[in-house]
């Protein structure tokens, strides 16, 4: 059953409990076996009413569901037959055992011999271990508490045994909403209406004897097409989804089936509380019928807290992960924030046609052309890194049609690209019949994936969704239709409804509901959820033409732009709840002559490129915020891109180029990100920069820029053409930059504290509990820390004027956060040696929980409550390393101390296999989906490679060792982006293998100035540097490709006391990287302390990448010094 279906159930049950319909209730509690009361069951084991409580608790469990639900029966049928023994009932007794406890004789046969001798004796309190039975009352409520436990511990009930928490009477104002959407509807409203039945829809009939009102005329296009509805928890045939939330609420998207325009001008009459009687205190008189913004015309199903809602961690069929509901915090924002400074052109050489951004690379754009080539560019080191050429992949595995339509000789353009949402595939649409995926697999490597001859005619759009977290492709076409396709080619569904091409398609997902809007050339709008039901809506967008939809950044605001065959251009805001236009933005042009692109970003800007410009608008605001001409040189309709972080903005030129706008943090990044051919990369016209005050300057300037006198926002005053204070710093290290690559390379040497940026958390500091594990949270705000004492510290950056985007940063000190509660999460050490212990530590993706060990048994904590959700795996072995499965929540792969692996599933507490392959304790464990494979690292310096389909091992492999080392050793493993490159530390090295063929392709071994033992490394997010730390308190960074050294930071930086020696010196055990801030790197200490590190803001990174070595580019080419040929020791 769906999950709204089930919380309809919720609605009913509170519905019986509040009209006293009390059997009505537990019934309906026990058939559903959505809540189990446990009141009531309290009540009637205390009556003794036995075949009562059992048949209440076989609407959640069975007998032989699980140990928990065995011992629950077997405690509750032996007091029953121990009552019968007391009374004597010797008959009674033997039903009992012969009829209800002879099941557990296959189980525990010893156990029932010795009960069944219990009809032998005169009272069976003679029996030594029931010497202590009292009375029937005392027995029932001591075995009461017991089954309690049990019923708590028991995973068939764990998500069963608190009530949701609800407004009172919920139904009834859900009804009346309902009722006063339906007046609303009416074309002769009347006031005050008398709302006579439920069984039918709500109409006004014109009052006898006098004119009505004059009808309100819904548009056609904006009524829906008739549909029945779908019947609560329905299940479609032969659909590779399971139907859950979506096709349960076939009416999800009802909101948009109505002209909310239209019938806003209705008379707003009032469908009061006496339509449907409800409780004196309780108040539903409603102005207007409701429906919240955050889901598509969905009702308001109130959450319960969030305690409740974690409780709730392993539902059937998966564990969801649970998204706290939180307020949004108006940003501070300025025109600064605008990427509207030039940075360079890219020569793409054949029109642009469609762009996309890396999902997590910033600088990385996809590129498609009309010429039919897919284009991969290295923004800030303005490299092309892959050009692919249109081709056909396989002609004769296309259909008749296209191969008759190929052999025309129009040409192949590219219509769309895309990335998927984790970076991992590419796909390209084409202007005939067919889609490309690629696979990305590193900067340099987009391999051919799939080919499908997916449309007759033009593939006019393409987008990745994952519906039900299975990863797929979306496309539309000339041929009217949408289809969904798995990435191996299957056809999942083909939607059929629109009566002219198809333009574009927006997936999207709202909470639990997922679904696709689409558009076509008519201008009809409609919306699919993933099952075989048809459209949910048929809606006109203005201008009736061409129309492209987008949500912002949050998903939680929905735009869209389109052209109407006249050429006017129509940006506007869209209100989901009622499928109405919220606003329409002014100062878009009349009388275009082509299609207007349009982008959004930040959560606060929307840009369109028309009249050879960049327009702005704030999303809060209708009028046109300000525009630019980029210097000049655009098309009439320039095509455009914001990165995912908004600092970057692609736009088309009219000589078939690429300009790259920055805001001030996008030009840090572009200088972040170097290459080789720098500036043989710049156009002549670039590289000569603009004239000003008689000064050769490098082209970063803003051209042309204005703010219309409407706008709420002005910039600051810019002088002849230059901004007088922050661009002027920009052209200044522009030209330190140019002046830096002229001198000799050297690692940059970070010995002095003003060199760089340093937070130290507070109440960190335990010289006698040191840092064992670290991590940022995944959405960057926060910084957990593992202690070797198995307790677990968490700091939170506040959002505020000093840190307006909220996430960790180096130039605030955060809180250390607790619950109001003022809990610990503290693991299980009763029994530990904390001296031998081995913490672990894995977070779920959204930051909900977090699992965590330290020796005894592995705990679930609610990272909102800090309260242990549930404990399992209790030693021996004892836990020593944990991974969530990257594509199921479900299974958890759990490193042993015994050197095995377990492959535990949560929801059904099994271990699933275990691997054996290691000689030692278990110390990384790392996941490639790209790879499809599980890679394992173990103090006996083994890497073992492991299928996660099969859970079989393909290859197991010592690292190669120094002369003279031992091959042991704790050894960690990290997977680059690319999911192919896999980052091994070792205290005597940093490698690099390529985990397809398990081969070294890269070695550091300590030297010079870092020459002590590692103690920890990690990759940067971008997977561009690496961090390590060492044991004497120096701490290197890293070219990710090459394991060259870019920077060394002093300890004497850091630590105070780092001068003295001996084993009181602290040291960074751990680092963490931030998941979004590639320059920002934590480290725990081993005397507690917890510190976060940037770069100085003036320099913006660490260090400055080394110049190519013997023909090495990028990590292309091995270095001598750190590259490694088979059977060969590196150099040092």
């Amino acid at each position: 059953m769906s999950s709204l279906s089930r919380e309809l159930v919720f609605l009913i049950l509170q519905f019986l409990e509040e009209e006293k319909f009390k059997e009505s209730v537990h019934r309906l509690e026990q058939e559903s076996g959505f809540f189990f009361n446990m009141k009531y069951f309290e009540e009637k084991v205390h009556a003794g009413e036995w075949d009562e409580v059992e048949k209440y608790l076989s609407g959640f469990t069975k007998v032989d569901d699980n140990r928990y639900s065995m011992k629950i029966f077997f405690e509750i049928r032996k007091q029953k037959y121990l009552e019968a023994l007391d009374k004597q009932d010797k008959a009674k007794a033997v039903d009992i055992l012969v009829n209800d406890l002879k099941v557990f004789s296959t189980f525990n046969e010893d156990l029932f011999k010795e009960i069944t001798q219990l009809l032998t004796l005169t009272n069976f309190r003679e029996n030594e271990q029931l010497s202590k039975y009292g009375d029937t009352k005392t027995a029932r409520s001591i075995m009461l508490i017991e089954l309690k436990k049990l019923i708590e511990a028991n995973p068939l009930f764990r998500e069963k045994l608190v009530f949701p928490t609800l407004r009172a009477s919920r139904l009834r104002t859900l009804i009346n909403q309902s009722l006063n959407w339906q007046h609303q509807l009416c074309k002769n409203p009347r006031p005050n209406p008398d709302i006579k039945t439920l069984f039918a829809d709500h109409t006004c009939s014109p009052p006898n004897g006098s004119l009505a009102p004059s009808p309100v005329n819904l548009p056609a296009a904006a009524v829906a097409k008739p549909a029945g509805y779908t019947p609560l928890g329905a299940h479609g045939y032969l659909q590779p989804f399971p139907p859950a939330a979506a096709t349960a609420n076939a009416n999800a998207l009802a909101g948009w089936m109505a002209n909310a325009a239209a019938s806003s001008s209705v008379q707003a009459a009032v469908v009061t509380t006496s339509s449907l009687p409800v409780p004196p205190n309780h108040v539903s008189v409603l102005k207007r019928p409701i429906t919240p913004p955050g889901t598509m015309g969905m009702v308001e199903y109130p959450n319960a807290d969030h305690d409740q809602l974690m409780k709730r961690l392993r539902p059937a069929p998966s564990v969801e992960e649970v998204t706290y509901p939180t307020v949004r915090q108006p940003t501070s924002w300025s025109l600064d924030d605008l990427p509207r400074t030039v940075a360079f052109t890219l020569p793409q050489g054949s029109t642009v046609t469609s762009m996309d951004y890396h999902p997590s690379h910033h600088t990385l754009l996809l590129v498609g052309s009309s010429s039919g080539e897919i284009t991969l560019w290295e923004v800030g080191a303005r490299e092309k890194l892959v050009s692919r050429p249109f081709k056909i992949w396989d002609i004769q595995a296309c259909t008749i049609t296209f191969q008759a339509a190929a052999a025309k000789e129009a040409p192949f353009s590219v219509n769309k690209v895309a990335w998927s949402s984790d970076g991992t595939f590419v796909g390209a649409s084409f202007s005939k019949h067919l889609i490309h995926l690629y696979q990305y697999v590193g900067p340099n490597d987009l391999r051919q994936h799939l080919e499908i001859d997916a449309h007759v005619g033009g593939v006019n759009d393409i987008a990745f969704a994952n519906p039900n977290k299975q990863p797929c492709v979306i496309t539309c076409g000339d041929d009217k239709l949408i289809k969904v396709w798995d990435l191996t080619g299957r056809r999942l569904f083909n939607f059929e409804g629109h009566e002219a091409p198809v333009y574009s398609i927006c997936p999207h997902q709202k909470e639990n509901i997922q679904f696709i809007f689409s558009t076509a050339i008519d201008g009809k709008i409609k919306a699919w959820l993933y099952d075989n039901m048809g459209s949910r809506v048929d809606y006109d967008a203005p201008g009736h033409w061409c129309t492209t939809m987008l949500y912002s950044a949050d998903g939680s605001r929905l735009f869209s732009c389109g052209t109407g065959k006249e050429g006017d251009t129509f940006l506007v805001e869209w209100n989901e709840s009622e499928g109405a236009i919220k606003r329409t933005y002014t100062g878009c042009r009349k009388k275009s002559t082509g299609i207007v692109q349009f982008d959004t970003t930040q959560n606060h800007v929307l840009a369109v490129g028309e009249d050879n410009q960049i327009k702005f608008w704030d999303m809060d605001n209708t009028n046109l915020l300000t525009s630019t001409d980029a210097g000049g040189g655009l098309p009439s309709l320039p095509r455009l891109k914001f990165n995912k972080e908004g600092n970057l903005l692609s736009v088309t030129t009219a000589d078939n180029g690429i300009k790259i706008l920055g805001n001030a943090a996008g030009l840090r990044l572009l200088r972040n990100v170097e290459g080789p051919s720098l500036e043989t990369l710049r156009s002549p016209i670039e590289a000569s920069g603009i004239k000003v005050s008689g000064t050769s300057v490098a082209n970063v300037t803003p051209i042309n820029c204005k703010v219309e006198r409407s706008s709420p926002v002005r910039p600051p005053p810019i002088l002849n053409g230059v901004d007088s204070i922050p661009r002027s710093i920009e052209k200044q290290r522009s030209l330190d930059d140019a002046t830096d690559k002229m001198k000799p390379w050297q690692p940059a040497e970070i010995v002095d504290p003003a060199q760089f940026r340093l937070v130290t958390m507070p109440e960190s500091a335990d010289a006698a509990k040191k840092v064992a594990r670290l991590l940022y949270t995944n959405s960057g705000v926060g910084l957990l820390a593992l202690g070797s004492n198995g307790v677990q510290k968490l700091w939170k950056w506040a959002r505020n004027e000093q840190n307006p985007s909220g996430k960790a940063t180096a130039n605030v000190v955060p809180q250390h956060w607790q619950p109001n509660s003022g809990l610990l999460m503290n693991n299980d050490v009763s029994g530990v040696n904390l001296e031998e212990a081995v913490p672990c530590i894995a977070l779920s993706k959204n930051d909900s929980y977090v699992m965590s060990a330290a020796g005894g048994k592995v705990s679930l904590f609610n990272m909102m409550t800090f309260k242990v959700m549930t404990t399992f795996m209790p030693p021996p072995p004892a836990s020593t390393y944990l991974a969530f499965h990257p594509q199921d929540n479900n299974i958890i792969a759990i490193g042993m101390e015994d050197s095995t692996i377990h492959i535990y599933n949560v929801r059904v507490d099994e271990v699933k296999s275990k691997l054996k392959g290691h000689q030692k304790r278990i110390t990384g464990l790392a996941f490639s989906t790209t790879l499809n494979i599980l890679i394992s690292s173990g103090a006996d310096a083994q890497l073992c490679v492991w299928s996660i389909d099969t859970w079989e091992k393909r290859k197991c492999i010592a690292i190669q060792m120094p002369a003279g080392r031992a091959p042991n050793g704790d050894t960690k493993v990290q997977f680059h982006s690319d999911q192919v490159r896999l980052l091994v530390c070792h205290e005597s090295q940093l490698a690099i293998y390529d985990a397809s063929k398990m081969e070294r392709i890269r070695q550091w071994l300590p030297q010079d100035g870092l020459s002590a033992p590692l103690s920890y490394a990690t990759y940067s997010c971008n997977s561009q540097l690496v961090y390590a730390s060492f044991i004497d308190g120096n701490i290197g960074v890293f070219d990710a490709d090459s394991l060259r050294l870019r920077c060394r930071i002093a300890p004497s930086t850091y630590l105070p006391s780092a001068g003295g020696t001996g084993s009181q010196a602290a040291y960074p055990v751990v680092l963490a990287s931030h998941p979004q801030e590639p320059n920002q790197f934590a480290i725990g200490l081993s005397d507690g302390c917890v510190k976060v590190m940037e770069p100085a803001e003036s320099e913006g990174k660490w260090g400055v990448s080394p110049p190519a070595e013997n023909g090495m580019v990028n990590g292309k080419t091995g270095s001598s010094s750190t590259s490694n040929h088979a059977g060969d020791q590196p150099q040092r």
